[in-house]
C-alpha cells in the first residue's frame, strides 16, 4: 500500500512545501505539475499532504443528509480525486463513479488503499480532461481543486469542470472563500463570489450557493455551491 504522510497537528496544516512546490512549477509556466511532486515525497514520508484526511470530505456529507440525489443508473465523477475517500463515498451511495487526478502518484495510492472498488480511476490533468467525458456525468463533485489553480487558468478549469455534467446533471462546487477586495493570499487561492456565480457563464444554473466558516479544523470561509445544466429543449 503506497504510503501519505498527513500532517500531525490536524489543526494546523503545514503547506510550507506544497507552496514551495506549486511557486516552482508556476515559475515554469505549469501551473498542476507540482502536485505529482508532492504526493511522489509524501510517498517516501518526506513532506505531507495538507489536504489528505482519509475521510469523505464532511462538507459532502452534510450535503447528501440535507438533499439526497437518486443515484441508481446514475453516473458521477470526483474532479482532483486525491486518496479517493470522495469518490469511494459516492460509489457508495450507488453512483457509477468515475475519478481522477493528476498525479499519477495519488491514483495509485488510492487504488491501493481500495483494492476491491468499483470506481474508475484515472490520471488527468482538469485543464485537458478527455474529450469523452463531456456531458457524461450526471453528477459532479469537485472540492478544494479550483482553489489550488491560479487566476489565470481557473477560469479554464472552471469551462472544464462544468462541461462534465450531463444535461440535467449537478455541480457541486465546494472551495474557500474571499472578499473582491481582500488579497489571494497564498495557495489555496480562494475564490470570491463573482467566480462562484461566474459558472453560469458555462451553461450552468446556479441553483443555491451557501458561504458559511467552516471551524471543523480551523475557521475557514467556504462557499458550497450547487449547478444544474439544463436539459435540452
Amino acid at each position: 500500500m503506497a504510503r501519505v504522510t498527513l500532517v500531525g497537528d490536524m489543526t494546523t496544516r503545514n503547506r510550507t512545501r506544497a507552496r514551495e512546490l506549486a511557486a516552482e512549477s508556476l515559475a515554469q509556466g505549469d501551473p498542476t505539475g507540482w502536485f505529482e511532486t508532492l504526493y511522489q515525497e509524501a510517498e517516501r514520508g518526506e513532506t505531507a499532504v495538507p489536504w489528505a484526511d482519509l475521510r469523505p470530505n464532511p462538507n459532502l456529507l452534510s450535503f447528501w443528509e440535507q438533499d439526497p440525489l437518486p443515484t441508481e443508473g446514475r453516473t458521477a465523477l470526483t474532479v482532483g480525486c486525491g486518496l479517493g475517500d470522495d469518490a469511494e463515498q459516492l460509489a457508495a451511495w450507488g453512483f457509477e463513479t468515475t475519478a481522477f487526478d493528476v498525479a499519477p502518484s495519488a491514483v495509485r495510492a488510492a487504488k491501493a488503499r481500495f483494492p476491491a472498488s468499483k470506481v474508475n480511476y484515472q490520471v488527468a490533468d482538469v485543464l485537458s480532461a478527455p474529450e469523452e467525458w463531456r456531458g457524461k456525468f450526471d453528477f459532479v463533485f469537485e472540492a478544494y481543486t479550483l482553489q489550488a489553480l491560479p487566476v489565470p487558468v481557473r477560469a479554464l478549469a472552471m469551462a472544464r469542470v462544468a462541461a462534465f455534467v450531463k444535461p440535467g446533471g449537478v455541480l457541486l462546487l465546494i472551495a474557500r472563500g474571499r472578499e473582491e477586495d481582500e488579497p489571494e493570499g497564498d495557495l489555496p487561492w480562494p475564490l470570491t463570489r463573482t467566480e462562484i456565480e461566474s459558472l453560469d457563464q458555462f451553461h450552468l444554473r446556479v441553483l443555491s450557493i451557501e458561504d458559511f466558516v467552516d471551524d471543523e479544523d480551523e475557521p475557514v470561509r467556504r462557499f458550497c455551491a450547487l449547478y444544474q445544466k439544463p436539459r435540452a429543449n
